[in-house]
């Protein structure tokens, strides 16, 4: 099964819109920075601008945030981009005679129910804003040379 990256990918759209907003912005520049196809970063800027996250004007390589970077929650664009999509999958096909396989479903549910919570929590506190500035941070210390 192959995981979705729909989340990160989303993430890198808007941080890039917001750091490259004064330049041009067609979906091909978009998707070599995220080393995908023109067409996924389309896909994936329709679902953002569907849920409030962009604006766009078709025909234009002119993208905006529709909101402040600050008031962009990771929680926000996890649950436009994977919001239907479980966090943890349980194999619900074990054997029930067993003693691991007919408890292992509900045991490990409720760890991942607490786990995905916690995540979310954490998504909802951290704000496009955080991971703008971090990435700045990032990028002047390569600069600096330090790793």
């Amino acid at each position: 099964m192959r995981v979705s990256t729909r989340f990160s990918d989303s993430v890198h759209i808007l941080a890039f819109i917001k750091i490259y907003q004064d330049q041009r912005l067609s979906s091909e520049s978009i998707a070599n920075s995220v080393e995908t196809s023109p067409v996924v970063v389309r896909r994936l800027m329709s679902i953002l601008r569907e849920n409030g996250l962009i604006a766009t004007k078709k025909g234009t390589a002119e993208p905006k945030l529709a909101k402040n970077p600050q008031d962009i929650t990771l929680l926000d664009v996890y649950l436009a981009t994977e919001g239907e999509r479980q966090l943890f999958t349980l194999d619900t096909n074990t054997n029930p005679d067993c003693i691991v396989g007919g408890n292992i479903q509900k045991v490990l549910g409720t760890y991942y129910e607490d786990a995905k919570m916690a995540a979310l929590r954490k998504f909802n506190s951290v704000s496009l804003q955080d991971i703008i500035e971090t990435i700045l941070v990032e990028q002047k210390a390569k600069e600096h040379n330090i790793h």
